[in-house]
C-alpha cells in the first residue's frame, strides 16, 4: 500500500519536487500492511534553535515551508535546494492511519536521518536516534488518536563542521572541493508505518551453508504479553516450487533452525548465487498463535560463500577475480537519495554491463533497495562505512554503534561479499604512529569478524592496513609499465609506496593475503557541463580508451592481482573522472569499455 500526497502551496524560491516514492523499503523483509509516508511535508529551518524552547514538538504550530520526503533540503529535489549551513531542521506532517490497518500494533520506521533524530507523535516523544545511515523504529500505538488529526513531527540535528562525525563524502567546509561533496541534513530515506499483531515476526537472519547443503535461519519473535501459544511456519521456495516446510513451536524470543536444501548438488548449474547466476530462495514465514494467523512475511536469501582458500579469494569454492567499480552513490538532484527505484536499478544494470561483476560503495551505507537489485540481478558488493575525517573518543564511541548498526541491517543480503570499515585511514589520520588508532582499527576488524565471521573483513582500505583478510592497494599510477613491474610478484605489491603511503603499519606486515588494487584509474574526461578534475587526463575517445586500457590491463595481466576497483562509476559534482557523467550518459559505449575490462 502506498500513499500520494495532495499537492501543497509550493513556497517562493523552491524547485519542482519529485513524485513520491512508492517503493517498498525493506524489500528482504516485507509486509503487506504499510503505508509510504514519502511526499510533501512542512518544514522549517531553525538555525536559532528555538524550536522546543516554542514548543514545535507538539505539534500545533504549522511550519512555514515544504520540502518533499526523503531528500534533503541541500538536494533539488526536495524542493528547496539549499546548500548552506542548517544543522537543526524540522519535519511536520498529518499522520492518518488508514482503516484496514487499525487495530493493530503501528509501527513507524526511518530509513535514514542524518545525523541526530527526535521524533514525536502527538506531542510524545516516541524515538531518539544517533547514526546519520542506519534505521530505526518505534511502535506509536498508544499515543495515535481513535480518529484522524495525528501529528508526526521531527527534529533533526546535524553536526556539519565536526569533522569527527562519522560523515562519509559530505564536507564539512560551504563549497564542495577534492573528494568532498555536499552535505546531506535530516531524512534522506523512505519513512513509513506498518502494522503488526502483538506478536510478531522482529527479524530474521540468514547464514548460507553450501557446503552442508543447509542455510541456518535464525528468527526473533516478539510475544505479546498474556498471549497463547505460538507456532513459526519456515516455507522455501526455489523458482515456485516447494523445496522445504517447517512448523515448531516458539518456546522463546529466538529460534534457530539448520534447514537442508538437498535439491540439488554442485554439479552443472546448480542453485548457488553468483553474480552470473544470481538464483535467490524465497522464503514465507507464517507466525501462528493458538492456530490463527498473526503474522506473514516474506523474505529471500541466496546460497554462496566468499572464502580464502591457500591465498586465493573464492566464490563458491572457486578462485573469482573481482572487477569491482568504485560507486559513491550521488545523484545530480537528490545527492545521497536516489531519485527513483528505477534509478536504482539502472546504475546496477549500467555496472553490469560495462564488465564489472561488482561495486565498492564508497562511503555510504547504501539504500536497502540498492542492495536488493544487486541481489536480484547479480552483483557483489563491498559493505564500507560512513567514515569520519578525524579521530577521538566520541567518533570511537558514533561510529562503532552505526557500523554494528549497519551489518545488522545488511547481514542477510548475498550481494556483500566484503566489509570495509575504515578507508584510507579516514577516522584514524595518524595510525602509523598512534596506538589508540591502530588499536580502533583493530577493534573495528575484530568486532566485524564477532558480528559476521562469513566475510572477509578489511581492516583500513588503502594503505596502513593492520590485521586483515585481503591486501588491498589503491594506486593511481597511469602508466602501464610502471603498472606492469610493480604488480609483477607479490612482493613487489607488497612492499611498494604507491600512493606515497606505507601499506602496512609496523608490525604488520604482508601474511599472504590476496591482493587487490581496490582504487585505481580516476582518469579525467570532460563529456557533460560539468567541469572539474581527476588523477589523470584525456583529451579524446581514443585517448581515453587508450588510457584505460593502460591501467586495466597490467592488473588483468599480472597474475598476482586477484581483483580490482576502478575509480569511478560516475562523475561526481567536481570530479570528472567516471566512467559515466553525472547523469548516468556512458563517456564510451558500454561494449566497448565491457572489451577493455575483459582485456580485448
Amino acid at each position: 500500500m502506498n500513499e500520494q500526497q495532495g499537492s501543497r502551496q509550493q513556497q517562493p524560491g523552491q524547485q519542482k519536487a519529485a513524485q513520491p516514492r512508492t517503493d517498498y523499503p525493506r524489500p528482504q523483509f516485507v509486509r503487506e500492511s504499510w503505508l509510504n509516508l514519502n511526499g510533501q511535508w512542512e518544514f522549517a529551518f531553525d538555525d536559532e534553535r528555538i524550536g522546543e524552547r516554542k514548543k514545535w514538538q507538539k505539534g500545533s504550530t504549522p511550519l512555514p515551508l515544504g520540502i518533499h520526503v526523503p531528500f534533503a533540503f541541500q538536494s533539488a529535489l526536495s524542493g528547496i535546494g539549499d546548500p548552506g549551513f542548517h544543522d537543526t531542521v524540522w519535519y511536520r506532517r498529518k499522520l492518518d492511519v488508514p482503516p484496514e490497518l487499525r487495530g493493530q500494533r503501528i509501527i513507524l520506521h526511518f530509513g535514514a536521518v542524518d545525523y541526530e533524530a527526535s521524533v514525536w507523535v502527538n506531542g510524545t516523544l516516541v524515538a531518539t536516534h544517533e547514526g546519520g545511515h542506519t534505521p530505526f523504529s518505534a511502535d506509536i500505538t498508544e499515543v495515535l488518536q481513535e480518529r484522524d488529526g495525528n501529528i508526526l513531527v521531527v527534529k533533526a540535528v546535524d553536526h556539519s563542521t565536526d569533522v569527527t562525525l562519522p560523515r562519509g563524502k559530505q564536507y564539512w567546509k560551504s563549497d564542495s572541493a577534492s573528494i568532498f561533496y555536499t552535505r546531506t541534513t535530516g531524512i534522506w530515506q523512505t519513512v513509513w508505518i506498518e502494522a503488526v499483531s502483538p506478536s510478531y515476526l522482529k527479524k530474521v537472519r540468514f547464514t548460507p551453508d553450501i557446503d552442508r547443503n543447509a542455510v541456518e535461519i535464525r528468527s526473533f519473535i516478539t510475544h505479546a504479553p498474556q498471549g497463547g501459544r505460538l507456532s513459526l511456519a519456515i516455507d522455501i521456495e526455489f523458482a515456485g516450487q516447494p523445496v522445504s516446510s517447517d512448523t515448531f513451536r516458539v518456546e522463546g524470543g529466538e529460534i534457530c533452525r539448520s534447514i537442508g536444501l538437498n535439491d540439488f548438488n554442485d554439479h552443472g548449474e546448480g542453485r548457488w548465487w553468483s553474480p552470473e547466476f544470481p538464483r535467490l530462495y524465497d522464503v514465507t514465514f507464517t507466525l501462528s498463535e493458538d492456530g490463527r494467523v498473526v503474522d506473514r512475511v516474506t523474505s529471500y536469501f541466496g546460497q554462496r560463500k566468499i572464502s580464502i582458500e591457500n591465498g586465493r579469494l573464492c566464490l563458491n569454492n572457486r578462485p573469482y577475480f573481482m572487477k569491482l567499480v568504485l560507486d559513491q552513490g550521488y545523484f545530480p538532484d537528490g545527492n545521497l537519495t536516489p531519485p527513483s527505484d528505477e534509478a536504482i536499478r539502472r546504475d546496477v544494470e549500467l555496472t553490469k554491463e560495462m564488465g564489472f561483476n561488482g561495486a565498492r560503495k564508497h562511503q555510504k551505507l547504501e539504500d536497502p533497495r540498492y542492495l536488493y537489485w544487486c541481489d536480484r540481478l547479480g552483483l557483489l558488493v563491498w559493505g564500507e562505512a560512513a567514515n569520519a575525517y578525524d579521530y577521538s573518543e566520541e567518533y570511537v564511541r558514533r561510529f562503532t554503534q552505526e557500523w554494528q548498526a549497519g551489518i545488522e541491517r545488511d547481514y542477510n543480503h548475498p550481494s556483500i561479499v566484503v566489509w570495509v570499515p575504515l578507508n584510507e585511514s579516514w577516522g584514524v589520520p595518524n595510525i602509523a604512529i598512534d596506538k589508540r588508532q591502530q588499536q580502533h582499527a583493530l577493534a573495528m576488524y575484530h568486532l566485524t569478524k564477532s558480528l559476521d565471521p562469513m566475510r572477509p573483513v578489511v581492516s583500513n582500505d588503502g594503505w596502513e592496513m593492520v590485521s586483515t583478510d585481503l591486501f588491498s592497494i589503491h594506486d593511481y599510477e597511469w602508466r602501464s609499465g610502471v603498472l606492469e613491474e610493480r604488480y609483477s610478484s607479490a612482493m613487489k605489491a607488497a612492499g611498494g609506496y604507491p600512493c606515497n603511503r606505507k601499506l602496512t603499519v609496523e608490525g604488520y606486515p604482508y601474511r599472504g593475503q590476496p591482493i587487490l588494487v581496490t582504487e585505481f584509474g580516476g582518469i579525467a574526461y570532460k563529456k557533460s557541463q560539468w567541469e572539474g578534475w581527476g588523477y589523470s587526463g584525456a583529451d579524446n575517445d581514443e585517448d581515453y580508451a587508450e588510457r584505460l586500457r593502460a591501467v586495466i590491463g597490467p592488473l588483468l595481466d599480472s597474475g598476482v592481482v586477484q581483483g580490482y576497483c576502478y575509480t569511478q562509476l560516475t562523475d561526481v559534482e567536481q570530479e570528472i573522472n567516471g566512467l559515466l557523467t553525472y547523469d548516468r550518459q556512458p563517456k564510451l559505449p558500454l561494449v566497448q569499455i565491457r572489451a577493455i575490462n575483459e582485456g580485448k
